[in-house]
């Protein structure tokens, strides 16, 4: 996990992004205990209930459970789910996005697929 926090949303929320991209990416593994909210709250400098609110949020999205007595647990299927809902949110929110962007910009789609033409500037930005 990384120590810096940007102002543009609460910690709590920025925390639970990071461990969910460490499920994402296979760094935290299904069945594996998270570090304890002590813990968290101590190497990262942040309040213990800032700790406690991010891993609640993922105990809500049914990615973790908290076993009583011995902690937080990444759930089996969590990885598998979070991949299903984010690349539903990319298909139906960003895309949609970048493909406006992409018209707007008069670049055509195809170009994109032809690594070569990464490389290159805009054809009027020479002149």
């Amino acid at each position: 996990m990384t120590e810096q926090w940007t102002d543009d949303k609460p910690i709590y929320l920025q925390l639970k992004d990071q461990i969910l991209s460490m499920i994402m990416d296979g760094v935290l593994e299904e069945g594996e205990a998270l570090p304890s909210v002590r813990k968290v709250a101590v190497e990262y400098q942040i309040n213990p209930i800032t700790a406690s609110k991010a891993y609640s949020e993922l105990v809500d999205e049914g990615l973790v459970e908290k076993r009583r007595g011995l902690g937080m647990y990444i759930l089996e299927g969590a990885r598998k789910n979070l991949l299903a809902a984010e690349q539903k949110n990319f298909m139906e929110v960003e895309w949609p996005k970048i493909m406006e962007r992409i018209s707007r910009l008069g670049i055509d789609p195809e170009t994109l697929l032809t690594p070569s033409s990464h490389n290159s500037s805009a054809p009027d930005a020479k002149k």
